[in-house]
């Protein structure tokens, strides 16, 4: 019972505050991955998204480059440093603490999404509802970047998403261009890369 309830809070918006107040982010690297600025010397800038944006790494190296950005996550303290950061910078990034099912107050078209890292995350209703959201806020021939988790023991259980949970989530809306299986500190992940049609 114990062991469940510390699960559901270490997944929950308050576990990621608490562990950002204790500096205990593993995944908040400081460094933009190798596959995200392949895609910025390849393609001109217009407007991004970045989903579940932390402390606004990426955010920031895609306003650098000359984008528009937005950057979307649940937790406060994230995008508190995040704003802090991008000041310093001198850029115009528009963050918001937000749940990336529910982006009510983001208009499209955006021209490049980035998600590093949140979709496996959300519960199956969730990852739904941040289906219609990324297909709502799209524009046509616009590129969406995931990198998740493909599915791994974690404490009795299994997190992640599959590469065919994916496909199922947005074939109807995008065309996957390709995807590269990896592996995070020996367990396997993916990253894709698809076209809205």
């Amino acid at each position: 019972m114990w062991q469940r309830l510390s699960d559901w809070f270490m997944r929950s918006r308050w576990g990621f505050e608490w562990r950002y107040l204790r500096g205990q982010t593993p995944w908040d690297t400081g460094v933009t991955p190798p596959e995200v600025m392949e895609f910025l010397s390849q393609h001109p800038p217009g407007r991004a998204l970045d989903l579940g944006c932390g402390t606004g790494t990426n955010a920031i190296t895609l306003a650098r480059h000359g984008w528009h950005v937005t950057g979307v996550d649940f937790s406060q303290k994230a995008i508190a440093k995040a704003r802090k950061k991008a000041a310093a910078s001198g850029l115009s990034i528009s963050f918001y603490v937000a749940d990336v099912t529910n982006l009510s107050m983001l208009q499209g078209p955006y021209d490049y999404v980035l998600d590093i890292g949140c979709l496996f995350a959300l519960s199956t209703a969730g990852r739904r509802r941040y289906a219609r959201e990324l297909e709502r806020l799209t524009a046509p021939q616009a590129w969406y970047m995931l990198y998740a988790w493909l599915p791994r023991p974690w404490r009795g259980g299994l997190w992640g998403i599959s590469v065919e949970e994916v496909e199922d989530l947005f074939h109807a809306a995008f065309t996957r261009e390709r995807y590269v299986i990896g592996e995070e500190k020996g367990h396997p992940s993916a990253w894709y890369w698809y076209l809205r049609k």
